[in-house]
Parts: structure tokens; C-alpha cells; sequence
């Protein structure tokens, strides 16, 4: 068995623009590649702006989109040769997404425990009203809520510190070994944000939960990440670890995101609601 949780091997993503007389060829993610190895939980932090290609190199580890070329591999499996409704389950059991707005994550017309009872029909198989209680309840608490606090409860009912929390929950329901969360933070209020972000550490330590943490902001992958890939214009263009690579940025693009977001004195400082904004 492979030694990688995951392989991301030369993965490539082209956009075909334009009418029938001036097409083109746009590549939103080429030739990136990194791995996650199986028995030491991280956070992998994915750091670009806005049109680096980060989110649809996300969609694509999330087999949500294909790539133009290039192979991702889950646990020695080739997402290529993944086929049937059984193997794609156990892959969507095992690796879970959250996404930015938790406000859009969830129908405003449904209860948010809904989703995680559905969660846990799913992907752990449970029927029964009170098991589904429990495992919803647990996991839950393991983001510092209960489900006695959600329960009944609408999206709007909740703030969104507690709807993104509940987000998180319900990718844990499934126990998963890897969480793809994509600007997990960006939509929460500033003082709520260290919450969110010191939560992940925890599920990095007690759960042994890998995370791939897509963001644009270098004070919070600084803090929380174990290494990190920067991403520009759909490629990469430096990695290693966080501490290295952002202390002492070696690409001229990192030197800048560094220089516009992060100054020397907020990265060794511990990050609270103020550092955030």
C-alpha cells in the first residue's frame, strides 16, 4: 500500500475562451504537484490570490472536476479508475470539503441537523433517530458546540461562527482523513476567526485529520500550517515549510504577498481578533 494519502502528480487544467474564430487556451492549473503521506496528519496550506488557480486545483482534489491531464491518487487508488457509486462513496466518506460561505452551505429552508443525519445515513450507514442523535452530538462537541444547541435549528437561527462550526462538524461525522477546506475563515467575523483557525490545529493533533487549508491570507497559514505552496496564475511557484518559506520567501511573488499582508512582527506574534482583520 502506498505510503501517500494523496498524490497530486503533474495536474493540469485548461479552459478553452473565446468564439469559433479566436479561441484560446487558458490553463487555470498547470503542471502542480505535491503529496500528503499517510501516517503524519498536516496542514497543507494552499496560499494564492484570486485567479491563482487554488480553488480549482480544490474542485479537482475533490474529484468535483476533471483535470486536462495528470493523476491524483487517494490511498494508492488512481481517481481515474475510481468508478462505481460504492468506491466514490468510500472516497467522499474519507476526504471532505468545507467550503467559504457557511451561509451558502446550507438550504435556508431546512434545519441544519438535517444535514447531519444525512451525513450520517450516508456515509456511516445509521438509521435510527437516536444513533444519528449521538454521532451528530458528538461531533459537534469536537468543535466546541452540542447538538442540543443546533437542533430544529435554521441557518439563520444560527451566527456564522456557529454555522461554520457546524459545517466542520458535519464533515466529521464520517471520521474522514483528509478535510479540504477552502477559505474556511474568509466570511467569518474577524474575532471569531482565531476559533475557527485554532480548531483546525486541533483536528490536525486529536483526530489525526490532514487538511488542505486554501486561503489568500498569510497570517493565518503562517500560524496553523505545517508547510505551504504558493500559487500564482495557476502555477507554483515556491513550497516547503510555513515557517521557512514565509520567513524567508525566496519567489519575488511571495516576497510581495508577504510584504503587502504580513509584516515580521505580526507573523511571531500569537494571532488574535485584531491580527485577523
Amino acid at each position: 500500500m502506498s505510503s501517500d494519502l494523496l498524490t497530486v502528480d503533474q495536474i493540469t487544467k485548461v479552459y478553452s475562451t473565446g468564439g469559433m474564430l479566436s479561441r484560446s487556451a487558458v490553463a487555470a492549473v498547470e503542471k502542480v504537484s505535491f503529496s500528503l503521506h499517510a501516517g503524519r496528519p498536516e496542514i497543507f496550506a494552499i496560499i494564492g490570490e484570486s485567479g491563482s488557480g487554488k480553488t480549482t486545483l480544490a474542485r479537482i482534489i475533490l474529484n468535483m472536476l476533471a483535470p486536462t491531464s495528470g493523476t491524483i491518487t487517494f490511498r494508492g487508488t488512481d481517481f481515474s479508475k475510481m468508478h462505481g457509486r460504492r468506491r466514490r462513496l468510500e472516497f467522499m466518506r474519507q476526504v471532505q470539503p468545507i467550503f467559504q460561505n457557511p451561509f451558502e452551505a446550507f438550504n435556508p429552508l431546512k434545519r441544519v441537523d438535517r444535514y447531519l443525519f444525512a451525513s450520517a445515513s450516508r456515509f456511516v450507514g445509521l438509521r435510527g433517530r437516536d444513533a444519528r442523535e449521538a454521532i451528530a452530538d458528538r461531533a459537534l462537541k469536537q468543535v466546541g458546540l452540542s447538538f442540543a444547541e443546533v437542533k430544529g435549528r435554521f441557518p439563520h437561527e444560527l451566527s456564522g461562527g456557529q454555522l461554520q462550526r457546524t459545517a466542520i462538524a458535519r464533515a466529521l461525522v464520517s471520521s474522514p482523513a483528509l478535510i479540504i477546506a477552502d477559505e474556511p475563515v474568509s466570511m467569518v467575523d474577524a474575532s471569531l476567526r482565531m476559533s475557527i483557525v485554532n480548531l483546525f490545529k486541533s483536528l490536525r493533533d486529536e483526530l489525526k485529520v490532514s487538511i488542505i487549508y486554501i486561503t489568500h491570507d498569510l497570517a493565518t497559514a503562517y500560524y496553523i500550517s505545517d508547510r505551504v505552496m504558493i500559487m500564482q496564475k495557476g502555477k507554483v511557484v515556491e513550497t516547503g515549510p510555513a515557517r521557512d518559506v514565509l520567513s524567508n520567501p525566496r519567489h519575488p511573488y511571495t516576497v510581495l504577498l508577504r510584504e503587502s499582508v504580513l509584516s515580521l512582527d505580526d507573523a511571531d506574534r500569537p494571532l488574535d481578533g485584531k491580527n485577523l482583520k
